[in-house]
Parts: structure tokens; sequence; C-alpha cells
């Protein structure tokens, strides 16, 4: 259920039957060899997969998030988090007035996990609200899955190259990526956070099969229905 295909008064109806709604969060920062939406791809669709069987509209995807360490690579935008708080607040505020009363928040990009602290403070503010953050690609049963394929999956690499995610006539290095330095990353600036990665991946191979990352989806998709279905306060 999408609510780019719903109009007010089907809003209204829904939300007076089931307080939950959906938003998925993405970025717009480089992904190597994929698409620079990346994390904006893979957070609307399988939300869109998880709400559709259980009739919880989704809400157009947040494509831009808080990426400034890649900033030095061409095609990545990146709000700052006082932006990007600012936007939150008044999307959470619409859903609010919508008759929402929980919030899913699909994430596909770390950077944005700040907003969580934000989400919290927001909710001390509106006591018979309840936001859940899900970070789909995180979810323990996803990463279970992933390891058992190839433990060395990281930003850009195999584990975010689907269908979806691959660009038309770009062809992808047949070579498994060593790991860079960690510490000396995280201390670096964007440009020399370039430096270090070179073509963006962290580590690990490029691509795998098909048939593996279709599987991995289903697991992620399922993992994040349940995250849309259980344990709510």
């Amino acid at each position: 259920m999408r609510i780019a295909q719903m109009n007010w008064m089907q809003v209204e109806a829904q939300a007076a039957r089931d307080d939950r709604c959906v938003l998925p969060l993405g970025s717009v920062e480089q992904h190597g060899y994929l698409s620079l939406a990346t994390d904006a791809i893979l957070a609307d669709k399988v939300a869109g997969e998880a709400a559709e069987p259980l009739a919880i509209p989704v809400f157009p995807v947040l494509a831009y998030g808080v990426t400034p360490g890649f900033l030095a690579f061409p095609g990545t935008v990146s709000l700052r988090l006082s932006t990007y708080i600012a936007l939150m607040q008044d999307m959470l505020d619409g859903f609010y007035a919508a008759g929402f009363r929980r919030i899913v928040l699909v994430n596909g990009h770390g950077g944005n996990a700040p907003i969580m602290t934000f989400a919290t403070e927001w909710m001390g503010m509106h006591g018979d609200a309840s936001i859940r953050m899900h970070n789909w690609w995180a979810g323990p049963r996803f990463q279970q899955a992933v390891r058992a394929v190839d433990p060395a999956a990281s930003h850009a690499s195999w584990m975010e190259n689907f269908p979806w995610t691959r660009l038309e006539g770009v062809a992808m290095p047949d070579a498994s990526k060593a790991p860079f330095d960690a510490a000396l990353y995280q201390a670096a600036p964007p440009a020399r956070k370039r430096e270090i990665l070179g073509d963006g991946n962290f580590h690990g191979r490029y691509q795998r099969s098909d048939n593996e990352m279709l599987s991995l989806w289903q697991v992620g998709v399922e993992e994040t229905r349940a995250a849309m279905m259980e344990n709510w306060p």
C-alpha cells in the first residue's frame, strides 16, 4: 500500500483502522560501481514488499540522508544533521496529524542512525506515539544469512549488489577487495577517505550470483515485515 496510490480520504480511513505507517530512509552517496541511490532504492523496495501483505501505507522514500564522509565522491549529497532533524520533525508531525501513532522508519543508511535520538525526544512530547527504526541490512537474521554466504561483506560490496542497484553497461571487477585500515579511515577527512577507499567498496567481492542475492533479499523482506508487526509498546 503506497501513499502515492492513495488520496487523503483513503489515508484518513486507513489511519482510523490501523495507526501504523512506514517511512523508508535512504541516502544519495557513492556505492562504488553501484547506483548512487542504492540506499534509497533498497530501503524503498524492502519497505514496500514487507508492508504490502499487511496493508500498511508506505510513504515515499526520504532519499537524502546524512553522509558527510563521502562528500569527496562526486554525486554524493549530504544533509546537515540539523537539517535532517528539522525535516524529520516536520514529517513525524505530519504523520501524527494524519492519525498515525506507530511509525516504522525502514532505514537503509547507517549515517541516518542519529535520528533515533531525536525520535526518542519527539516521542517524549507525543506520549501516545511509538517510533521504531529498523536498519534492514543490519537485522540479525539478514546478517546471519549474509555471513553464511560470505562474511567478507560491506558497503558497496556484493552485499548491496542486487539486480535493482546495478547500472546498465557497468561491469563489476572479478576480484575481492582487501580490508582497509579502519582506524585511519575513521580519523580521515573526506578527501583522504576517498584516497583510502579508491573505488568505494569497503571490502569483499563485488558481485555474487542472483540466486544467492534473491534468497538473501527474501530474508530481509521477512525480517522487515516482522519489525512492522511485533513487540510494539
